[in-house]
């Protein structure tokens, strides 16, 4: 795909990407293999027919190609923008053992793109069931789950907490990956399935745990909300942002537009990033956007960061500096923060992540003037709700306890996403939601 130029992009929050075009798309679709044992479906976490909707793209059959992907997955625009396809339909993809794997998500994205500008695919809705199932959480497992139990007959609502629906595809990633407006039409598509909406509605305070727990069945899909930080000297400065609040202000909260809009976030000149995920290289990169001079720091090797390549190399041409084997030790300041210490690291053995473990050097300190720290080194799940739930069994991290198909301790309670895994990607909350209805269809229909 074609990307905007380095130097416009940057003083816009509009879409990097510009997609495929017809001719492109089909071009493509026509090197797929069509295998007969096609492991890029085994390797998608809600199981598309991958090669099926491909040779709908090469005959140029395109309403027929939306129709397959969603069979299987509500959220195609969403997904073929930020699924991580290079480690799983198009890692596993056979012709990449000789040449370029297929681009997959590329596809998915422009068959989505087109069904939305030529008319939605409307999905089969079996019979009503009479049974009634609260989904809290409108994050990508809430959505996905909701769809499913819609589509199997069920009467769904979804109770989320803020203004608006989406968890992390609104709220988290910026516009410049996932435009607004796609995930908008998406979750609309999911609603006029017949799934009720509730905003602005906090479960366990707005709804009580109790009533919550008289639906016939619950989906738990609160995602992983709550920030972790260093725990370094300074980290309570004015000035250093979790990565979850500043992308908040700054994406549902039109932070980047004040004071149009009544949310401040602070436009640092000189900004240290800590961390080396897709949260980070987001975050980065709307520090950029918003006129701050960017350096991302991270404790490893760049070979080492988890975030996707493509996400590195446009953070590298749009400007930011990468400090790798760098780990910060304090941020300095008085009443705001005016710089941060680093310390270089050395790469030893492996670790359990398989990753080289960082060890300090000695005498290597030194100080990075910033007046603005953004903190992105991970999340753990957001303990609101699920605290409120008694004898809702947890992990020592605040993970909810599931079997294989996201079953809890307590029954006609089951949870997916973040909440249950741990902060993961998109489509793989999706997974997880898609096993969790199957299997609270099968109770309520066995009921």
């Amino acid at each position: 795909m074609a990307d905007r130029a380095a130097d416009v992009r940057v003083r816009d929050f509009k879409e990097v990407d510009l997609g495929m075009t017809v001719d492109e798309a089909i071009a493509e679709a026509e090197r797929c293999l069509q295998c007969k044992k096609p492991l890029c479906v085994a390797g998608c976490p809600v199981c598309i027919d991958i090669p099926g909707f491909i040779a709908e793209v090469a005959e140029g059959n395109f309403r027929k190609a939306a129709a397959i992907v969603k069979e299987q997955n509500m959220l195609p625009a969403i997904c073929g923008r930020v699924c991580p396809q290079e480690t799983q339909c198009e890692g596993v993809c056979i012709l990449g053992k000789k040449e370029t794997a297929i681009r997959i998500g590329a596809l998915e994205r422009f068959v989505a793109d087109w069904e939305q500008q030529n008319g939605l695919v409307s999905p089969e809705k079996a019979e009503p069931t009479g049974k009634r199932v609260a989904v809290v959480g409108s994050g990508p497992a809430g959505i996905t789950a909701a769809a499913e139990l819609a589509r199997a007959g069920h009467a769904v609502t979804i109770f989320e907490s803020l203004h608006e629906a989406g968890g992390v595809l609104t709220y988290g990633i910026p516009a410049f990956r996932l435009p607004k407006e796609i995930v908008k039409t998406e979750i609309d598509q999911v609603l006029e399935m017949g799934v009720g909406l509730k905003k602005n509605y906090l479960v366990g305070r707005s709804l009580s745990a109790a009533d919550l727990l008289k639906y016939d069945a619950v989906f738990l899909a609160t995602g992983a909300g709550l920030p972790s930080f260093m725990g370094i000297p300074g980290e309570n400065l004015p000035g250093v942002y979790s990565a979850n609040e500043f992308l908040t202000r700054v994406n549902l909260m039109h932070a980047d537009r004040f004071p149009v809009f009544d949310t401040p976030v602070k436009h640092g000149a000189r900004v240290a990033v800590v961390g080396g995920g897709n949260v980070a290289m987001d975050a980065a990169r709307v520090a950029r956007r918003l006129g701050a001079k960017v350096t991302l720091i991270y404790r490893r090797r760049e070979e080492d960061m988890p975030a996707r390549l493509a996400e590195v190399h446009h953070a590298k041409e749009e400007g930011i500096e990468f400090a790798t084997c760098t780990n910060p030790t304090r941020i300095i300041g008085d009443q705001f923060v005016t710089g941060i210490e680093c310390v270089k690291m050395t790469m030893c053995k492996l670790d359990a992540s398989g990753r080289p473990s960082p060890q300090e050097e000695k005498g290597s300190e030194f100080t990075l003037d910033v007046d603005m720290v953004i903190i992105a080194i991970g999340t753990s799940p957001n303990p609101l709700l699920v605290s409120l739930i008694p004898g809702l069994e947890r992990t020592r991290k605040g993970n909810v306890v599931v079997d294989e198909n996201g079953k809890t301790s307590i029954p006609h309670v089951y949870a997916g996403g973040d909440i249950a895994t741990g902060a993961a990607t998109v489509i793989e909350a999706m997974g997880t939601a898609k096993k969790a209805a199957a299997a609270i269809n099968r109770m309520l229909r066995e009921e």
